[in-house]
């Protein structure tokens, strides 16, 4: 290589560096030397960004391109030369677009236009130098990455025998949730922690919680979506050892409407009861569920209608049926009133009191509890400690959820639990600890 390229990207590589350690400041990288390391200097900018993959390509063909551009061409090998000028060319391809990549992201960061990307183009190392000594250049995430790493990473130190206090029965759904944690960039985060408890049969269960609190990952370890370092026992079958057996007692329904416009009712209903229902089942058998399933719901009379013509109220009942046709013993349902009116939303819920006096246990999520709290026999909440895990805070039926947290409504005793940042009273630790000591002491022990 000639001393004039070499010298050029040296050069560029130093002044970029310098320009990452200065915007580093901003970025609050614990060391900020890192930035003067090719590779890793990528690698870290990633991570801020939280974009670890991103991150951990571009870091690599940052350190690739650079030792290409180090090796050295004999002019007289035409061959050689063919091969290693379409190396460089390939990984400066890829280099080039994972940092633009990184680059978008860090605009977003600090909510500059994308016509930023014009100024990269001409000169890579400015704007990074721009955006880290203007001071009214500032990032919009504070603490960017401190406040992310502490995010579920140590959680609230209260006596860890919840589990043992509320032991595993075989009648209904039993759970015991020691801990879900995920792992990134090698460091562990806790999503939930210590959550036990029992629900028996034909009950209907509301699952209250404000964002963040965990409510979707615990009903993802519950039916077995995602494990999580748990027992869960349904009828006193393990979920998790006994997963392909028990997952046809398990029944879900999510937020979106996921069947097909086109579609009769029927024909909806008739085809999830061909693909769930057992090969052994006889015709006659599954047509007698499908007509008992579509009776309940009330969807009989109109069975023949289009699903695309069908009101908001009758697409969630739809969807309910596609999932009760199997006759799960475990039912759960994500907001199954989202975006209906109060009316529909009390007819919803009615249809789910019944199903659950058939025996069944129906969870639910949904963000307008009060005007059908009447029908709810318990109350899960879910609250975030200080360092950001889910923790049970209370269950128990509305009413004495109503005593424990000494509030009127559901709403209020979410607002209760939630932090202050978001509008609430920031009382999580404190409901977390109550209810926990309670629990392991004996005096507030689960009803079975």
């Amino acid at each position: 290589m000639e001393w004039n390229s070499l010298t050029s990207i040296v050069n560029n590589a130093v002044i970029f560096s310098f320009a990452l350690f200065i915007l580093a400041k901003k970025l609050k990288w614990e060391t900020r030397w890192k930035a003067w390391i090719p590779g890793l200097r990528m690698y870290c900018l990633g991570e801020s960004l939280r974009m670890y993959k991103e991150g951990r390509v571009c870091g690599i063909l940052d350190v690739m391109y650079i030792l290409a551009m180090l090796i050295d061409i004999p002019v007289a090998d035409k061959d050689y030369q063919t091969m290693i000028s379409l190396l460089r060319l390939i990984l400066f391809a890829f280099l080039f677009i994972y940092r633009i990549r990184l680059f978008l992201e860090l605009l977003k960061l600090f909510e500059r236009r994308k016509r930023w990307v014009i100024l990269y183009l001409l000169c890579s190392w400015l704007p990074i130098l721009l955006l880290g000594v203007r001071k009214k250049y500032q990032p919009k995430r504070e603490n960017i990455k401190e406040e992310h790493w502490k995010a579920g990473s140590k959680p609230l130190p209260v006596d860890d025998e919840l589990c043992n206090a509320v032991p595993l029965v075989d009648e209904g759904l039993s759970v015991q949730i020691r801990e879900r944690t995920v792992t990134e960039v090698r460091k562990k985060r806790y999503l939930l922690k210590d959550i036990a408890l029992n629900i028996p049969e034909k009950s209907l269960v509301l699952l209250l919680g404000g964002s963040g609190s965990g409510k979707t990952t615990l009903v993802n370890a519950i039916i077995g979506y995602e494990k999580a370092d748990a027992t869960v026992l349904l009828n006193g079958a393990d979920v998790y050892q006994d997963y392909e057996s028990v997952k046809h007692d398990i029944g879900f329904v999510p937020q979106q409407n996921l069947i097909r416009g086109k579609d009769t009712v029927f024909r909806t209903v008739n085809d999830a009861a061909s693909i769930r229902l057992p090969k052994t089942i006889s015709k006659e058998a599954r047509s007698e569920k499908i007509s008992e399933v579509m009776e309940l719901l009330g969807l009989a009379a109109g069975e023949h209608g289009l699903v695309s013509k069908k009101s908001g109220g009758q697409l969630r009942r739809i969807c309910i049926a596609t999932e009760l046709i199997t006759d799960p013993k475990l039912f759960v349902l994500d907001e199954p009133d989202s975006g209906l009116d109060g009316a529909i939303s009390r007819e919803i819920f009615t249809k789910l009191r019944q199903i659950a006096d058939e025996g069944r246990i129906v969870i639910v999520i949904t963000h307008t509890p009060d005007r059908v709290i009447d029908l709810f026999d318990r109350v899960i909440v879910l609250a975030r400690d200080s360092a950001r895990v889910g923790r049970l805070a209370f269950y128990g039926t509305p009413q004495e959820a109503r005593d424990f947290f000494e509030r009127d409504t559901m709403e209020q005793i979410v607002r209760s639990v939630n932090g202050k940042e978001e509008g609430g009273e920031g009382r999580g630790d404190e409901m977390i600890e109550k209810y926990t000591n309670q629990i392991v002491s004996g005096k507030g022990g689960q009803e079975s």
